[in-house]
């Protein structure tokens, strides 16, 4: 792959809406660095993402907006990506968080690493960067 890339987690996908520090990273970059999103994850952010705007006193369907525009910015990955490495990803979580697979299998498939704050990632085998250290990797060539 030529260029940079990075497989997104949902918990980015859900800081993207509700953190600007977040989405301002994946607007600067995408031009530069492919961001990939399992399908599932986008799905398990739409998920969530509504009843944690609800708790914060938001406009659900604002938030479904914003998560809509950031994937936008990601290339969406499908099991027929992915799904060959579907048993490697489960034996590397173990029992962490199996429902994960997706995320660790796409980056395996992919040959990149995975933007999230989930340690259950930490120790896989694959590099893995959260929104705090980022930037090194965005920094780099």
């Amino acid at each position: 792959m030529d260029r940079r890339a990075l497989v997104l987690d949902a918990n980015i996908l859900i800081r993207a809406v509700l953190d600007q520090r977040v989405r301002r990273i994946l607007e600067l970059h995408a031009d530069a660095v492919t961001f990939f999103v399992p399908e599932t994850a986008y799905a398990e952010a739409e998920e969530h993402l509504a009843a944690l705007v609800v708790k914060r006193g938001g406009d659900p369907a604002k938030a479904l907006a914003a998560l809509k525009a950031m994937a936008a910015l990601a290339s969406m990955v499908g099991n027929d990506i992915y799904g060959e490495f579907e048993a490697e990803a489960r034996k590397r979580l173990g029992a962490r968080d199996p429902e994960d697979w997706p995320i660790l299998a796409a980056a395996l498939a992919l040959g990149c690493p995975i933007w999230t704050e989930d340690i259950d990632f930490f120790g896989c085998g694959v590099a893995t960067w959260t929104s705090g250290s980022i930037d090194i990797f965005l920094r780099s060539k």
